[in-house]
């Protein structure tokens, strides 16, 4: 199904157009657009839509899902310094997986017409139109699909009073991680801490692509060397 020499139309629905890209998608998805407009995904209207998510539904809809898994493990007796320490390692988790799915998911190299249309649907829009503000925060509905598993996950491992309190924290740790991304993007931060994570971030987008997978920090950048070298002040 690849064309050769296939030109993208901008002007078009891109998901079923990109997959002709073949081998050359890898360096097309990694030329950024920089525009507050993004790019229409589907011809049909319902797609299009449930791709489109404003950044505070994110807390809206799942921060009231984590005080209930949290009131779950209350309800099993769980102490407070016991809960707290729980949620944190759950918070700890999440920075792992986070980095781990940006790092070998988010990131994985493709080249067939499914490989990159799924490709560009994870990820690769967020790369080719990183100012797209609708688009930065993942969908709810596939949130809620995802979670499904991971929940299970942690039921096997965990027992049934620490389990909620385990996977509250990974989950609030994912809102975090949504909202961060969101203000890293179109946020203008006055104070060094998130200024830096800033740069740190646009770093990745716009000067080193395959390093700075984290979002929320840099830890496991630095613990599994993919820590992109300093840059000069000049270089953002």
């Amino acid at each position: 199904m690849v064309v050769q020499n296939f030109v993208v139309d901008l002007n078009k629905a891109l998901v079923f157009q990109v997959g002709h890209l073949g081998g050359a998608y890898e360096e097309w998805v990694h030329q950024p657009i920089v525009s507050n407009e993004g790019p229409r995904f589907f011809e049909n209207e319902i797609l299009e839509f449930l791709t489109r998510t404003v950044w505070w539904a994110i807390p809206v809809i799942w921060l009231p899902v984590v005080c209930w898994f949290i009131h779950n493990s209350v309800q099993m007796g769980l102490s407070c310094p016991h809960l707290a320490l729980l949620v944190v390692l759950g918070i700890f988790v999440w920075t792992l997986l986070e980095y781990s799915l940006h790092r070998f998911l988010f990131h994985i190299k493709t080249k067939t017409y499914w490989g990159n249309t799924l490709h560009y649907l994870l990820h690769g829009c967020h790369h080719k139109h990183p100012m797209d503000g609708l688009r930065l925060v993942f969908p709810p509905a596939a949130t809620a699909i995802l979670l499904m598993p991971f929940w299970n996950l942690v039921k096997l491992m965990a027992t049934p009073s620490t389990a909620p309190a385990l996977f509250g924290g990974g989950l609030l740790g994912y809102v975090m991680y949504d909202c961060t991304h969101y203000y890293l993007h179109h946020g203008q931060p006055k104070t060094e801490v998130p200024r830096n994570l800033k740069k740190y971030h646009l770093n990745h987008h716009f000067r080193i692509q395959d390093k700075g997978f984290g979002i929320t920090s840099s830890l496991w950048d630095k613990v599994f060397g993919t820590l992109p070298p300093k840059m000069d002040a000049k270089s953002m």
